[in-house]
């Protein structure tokens, strides 16, 4: 069958075998139709018919059969969607990473649980972003900040790469000792942003805040269109590391997220929210931005084939109309005696009995 349809679009393809299923099952429904016909007083009574809603069921079951039919044969000739792409050699997406590397954010007061480091669970706020980039266009580019700023990745597509820089590594032994500049690390990482194409890049800034600068950040070059500053770190209960209490410095890292129009978060035990996540530039499309073909097929499947599977019962138990019980009438003049249909008698009374008893005599 697929051999048959190559050439056609899968939209198109799904389309004429929805139409011969629908035909097929519109004509079976009509021949049903009639043979429900003929024995209509025998099924349901003096009536001769059913619930009115009965009769919107050959309608609902072909309809239904059709978008089940149509959602299955896209998702046949559609190609699968995990295939293995090699990434285009120009980046068109950027994610630039300023990860704080002080001896502070190796304090362990964050997670979940507030006993992890604040490296390592910065790690794992930044891998959540990493599972969601479009890897095809999109490559990465890691600031260390600590005294000063070290490009420890550049305009890699390799995650995993990324993905080892991120599990806890020392990176304050690569600095010479001394006092934390958030803000000179950003603005050199905001340097070298300008060399990409106008909003094509998010800066994400992941740091507990413990910095002796003033945000103090330089013009934004027209490459970053989405900033996002995640704080980790413990923002209550202080923790003494080299001889100061540190702990997240949320006033601070508000007031830089204010100075760069961007998102500040509060990381210390949560990942970023999704409605954060799914307006990035870089994050591959969800079904939440847009409906694509696939999402249609599987949504016009489950909605076919719930119809489908609630007809039956449905039929069953609420098809019918009041229950009658046959009897049998005797012509007084004839004799003849035939059958038909009244409604149920009272508890107790014989009706069929009565009417036989009263014809005879």
């Amino acid at each position: 069958m697929v051999t048959l349809f190559q050439g056609m679009a899968p939209s198109s393809a799904a389309l004429v075998i929805a139409l011969l299923f629908t035909v097929a099952v519109a004509l079976a429904e009509w021949l049903h139709q009639r043979r429900v016909v003929r024995v209509a007083y025998l099924a349901f009574g003096d009536k001769g018919g059913p619930r009115r809603w009965v009769y919107s069921v050959p309608v609902l079951r072909t309809l239904s059969v059709a978008l089940a039919v149509w959602g299955m044969a896209v998702l046949l000739f559609l190609e699968p969607s995990a295939v293995d792409k090699e990434p285009t050699s120009e980046a068109s997406k950027h994610l630039l990473v300023c990860l704080d590397a002080s001896p502070s954010m190796f304090v362990e007061d964050s997670g979940p649980d507030g006993k992890t480091k604040r490296a390592i669970w910065a790690g794992e706020v930044i891998q959540a972003i990493l599972d969601r980039l479009d890897t095809e266009t999109t490559r990465v580019t890691v600031f260390a900040v600590y005294t000063k700023s070290i490009p420890v990745i550049e305009d890699t597509f390799d995650m995993n790469v990324v993905r080892n820089l991120l599990d806890g590594l020392p990176l304050y032994a690569a600095f010479d000792s001394g006092s934390t500049k958030l803000s000179t690390g950003i603005n050199d990482a905001l340097t070298y942003a300008k060399q990409w194409k106008p909003d094509s890049s998010t800066l994400l800034i992941v740091s507990d805040g413990d910095s002796d600068e003033r945000p103090q950040i330089r013009s934004i070059p027209s490459s970053i269109a989405d900033t996002i500053i995640v704080g980790v770190g413990d923002p209550v209960r202080p923790t003494v590391i080299s001889g100061h209490r540190s702990t997240q410095d949320v006033a601070s890292l508000k007031s830089l997220a204010s100075k760069m129009k961007g998102v500040y978060h509060q990381g210390n035990n949560k990942h970023l929210p999704s409605n954060i996540l799914n307006k990035l530039t870089m994050v591959r499309p969800r079904i939440g931005e847009g409906m694509g073909l696939r999402e249609w097929a599987v949504w016009c499947i489950g909605i076919g084939g719930s119809i489908l599977a609630m007809l039956g019962p449905s039929l069953l138990l609420f098809g019918k109309r009041a229950s009658a019980h046959p009897v049998v009438q005797t012509n007084p003049k004839t004799g003849i005696a035939t059958t038909g249909w009244r409604k149920r008698p009272k508890a107790g009374f014989d009706f069929a009995k009565t009417f036989v008893e009263k014809g005879a005599s």
